[in-house]
């Protein structure tokens, strides 16, 4: 049996992923072990992961490989601070000792992080690189459901490519076409993320989630930033951009252009500025997606797309390229940023460079995104008394009803179960779980468990069999990256007062029978899910619809703002503990909070840094 671990780091979302013989056996993000939100470094605790999760020493794998080229990394940063010079000097004087020390040398520096996994991992003969955005690109296609696909990637920047269109069949991928550095649709996001006042590669939810507060009325503005051309390609006038040289992502330049400074998030409120600038940004984005969608399709007359890179994480631009009906079938890597890297490189290199015959999945091959650490009741029930938890455990069944009930009864619960996700959304393995009918649900979950901006919305999950009959939409969205409309007949119609209103003064408004997961727009981030998929998280919407009539429920992340996903039954009791979380179900343990030691009590909000 061939076995390769694949690796990403040293930018941001470091994760290591492992393969045998082609199928993925696990996957995960640094950030769940060293509870660092992003983290960057060797994922060396993700590495730990894998190996002994797939029971395989390090020194017995036949290759690693790493997510990128570190050489062509350092040739664009050199190239573009000597076209862009003296600008820039600062910015080149922070970055090259480090690169000269390290990231130059990458693959002794890997060589001295793996040989502390196995003191009889010898040689680095077995290390490889991979392209940037050939791993985004062989992460979206050889998971997919398809024999043939166009593979669309775009995210900040890779190497030089920005933003690439791929062709993959069978056990190939070939990139046909990029557009490079410094015009990047991925740093355009973020320069608004920027402006907007959130934290870049972090903070790109939230313009999003914020744009359908405000009007597109900076559209005409974004677009002396960007030349867009009808096939979707585009150019970035560096006038108004400092990313490509300096210390920010933005000049004085651009905030002329807009009237106002970036925002300063301590101590600077949003705005309806920012959110007609947040809705102009978005516009901007899903036009570009659509003409990109558009003419590769007619190039190429493949019906298939396969979505990968950060971008692809913008799910109100995903679905209107499935509402504009371009490809017949749409496929989106649920680790699409740089996470998602580590396995794309291994599979590019168990595919391409080794020529192993690919066998197609109907659903896809991804197990659900589910490829992360997993718990027995033995060691949840041993974790939790270690910890001085009070916890109850249940028969199946009885779990089921009880959870049922704590969520029909409009109670907030944490929902710990089987293995942890892959990627940035929790589907139902590491979930934050409450009832969609309640109208006060979404201002309390974010204000008062998750301890962010109270704009932002909640996805729902629901049944796959009922998806059409409460959404415009009936295609699986297992991983919860395409946004649809409610239908028509479980809105609710704003008054003519209520259309008066502007920006967040509509966020309290009953919108639909669902208001909790039903955003502002009426629109809403959707995950399907079915039996097979995940039975237990089914069987608890199941039970739910029966109970209620609803087959729906609000599911967001197990985390609070600035902390990753919980990883481990004490996270989830820390985080349980220092919120206001009403009941924690784990493996087969129900926790009451109210039962719980006073004395347990955590002071949450302060353990995190704020993104």
């Amino acid at each position: 049996m061939k076995s390769i671990l694949g690796i990403s780091a040293f930018y941001h979302d470091s994760a290591a992923c492992l393969l045998k013989d082609g199928k993925i056996v696990a996957a995960a993000q640094e950030e769940r072990f060293t509870r660092k939100k992003h983290d960057p470094s060797y994922p060396h605790h993700a590495v730990e992961f894998v190996l002994k999760y797939g029971n395989i020493k390090l020194s017995e794998l036949d290759q690693i490989v790493f997510f990128e080229k570190p050489f062509l990394k350092f040739e664009r940063l050199l190239e573009t601070y000597v076209a862009f010079a003296p600008r820039g000097f600062i910015s080149f004087a922070k970055a090259m000792p480090v690169w000269i020390k390290e990231k130059l040398f990458q693959k002794n520096l890997l060589f001295n992080k793996l040989k502390a996994h196995d003191k009889d991992f010898k040689s680095d003969q077995n290390i490889f690189f991979s392209d940037h955005h050939l791993s985004h690109a062989a992460s979206a296609f050889f998971p997919s459901p398809f024999t043939e696909s166009i593979i669309l990637t775009a995210d900040g920047v890779g190497e030089w490519a920005t933003t690439t269109v791929a062709v993959g069949k069978d056990n190939e991928v070939e990139i046909k076409k990029e557009i490079h550095f410094p015009h990047s649709l991925g740093l355009l996001y973020s320069a608004f993320t920027y402006f907007t006042g959130f934290k870049v590669n972090s903070g790109e939810y939230k313009l999003m989630g914020l744009a359908p507060y405000g009007s597109p009325i900076y559209e005409d503005k974004i677009k002396k930033l960007i030349d867009i051309k009808e096939d979707g390609t585009f150019r970035l006038d560096q006038k108004y951009f400092n990313y490509a040289t300096g210390l920010t992502m933005t000049n004085d330049k651009f905030n002329d252009l807009f009237g106002q400074k970036p925002r300063d998030p301590q101590n600077e409120k949003i705005t309806q500025f920012h959110m007609d600038i947040a809705a102009s940004i978005q516009k901007v984005t899903e036009e570009i997606m659509v003409k990109l969608a558009k003419s590769i399709r007619k190039e190429y007359g493949i019906k298939n797309l396969c979505l990968a890179g950060g971008v692809a994480l913008n799910c109100v631009a995903n679905g209107k390229i499935l509402n504009e009906k371009i490809f017949d079938n749409i496929w989106i890597q649920p680790a699409a940023g740089d996470a998602g890297g580590s396995l794309g490189a291994a599979l590019a290199l168990w595919h391409i460079e080794q020529k192993n015959k690919r066998v197609v999945n109907s659903n896809d091959d991804m197990k659900g995104s589910y490829l992360g650490t997993e718990f027995s009741q033995e060691e949840i029930e041993n974790e939790l008394k270690s910890i001085g938890a009070k916890f109850e455990t249940l028969n199946y069944e009885d779990l089921i009803n009880k959870t049922v009930e704590c969520l029909s009864n409009q109670k907030v619960v944490g929902w710990f179960q089987g293995r942890m996700e892959f990627g940035p959304r929790a589907l139902g393995g590491r979930s934050i779980l409450g009832d969609p009918r309640s109208d006060k649900m979404q201002k309390n979950l974010n204000l008062k468990v998750k301890y962010r901006e109270s704009f932002r919305p909640f996805a729902p999950s629901i049944l796959r069999e009922d998806l059409s009959k409460w959404f415009d939409i009936n295609v699986d969205s297992p991983y919860m990256l395409l946004v649809a409309n409610i239908n028509p007949n479980k809105k609710i119609e704003m008054t003519e007062e209520q259309k008066k209103l502007f920006g967040i003064e509509r966020l309290n408004i009953k919108r639909s029978v669902v208001p909790a997961v039903t955003h502002v727009d009426y629109s809403a981030r959707v995950q399907t899910v079915t039996k097979k998929g995940n039975q237990r998280f089914y069987d608890l919407i199941s039970k739910f619809k029966n109970k209620t009539g609803c087959p729906i429920l609000i599911n967001t992340s197990f985390n609070v703002r600035g902390e990753p996903i919980v990883n481990s039954p004490t996270d989830a009791f820390n985080c349980f503990m220092g919120t206001e979380l009403d009941y924690l179900i784990i493996g087969d343990c129900i926790l009451d909070k109210n039962k719980q030691e006073k004395n347990l009590k955590k002071d949450y909000k302060s353990d995190f840094e704020l993104d």
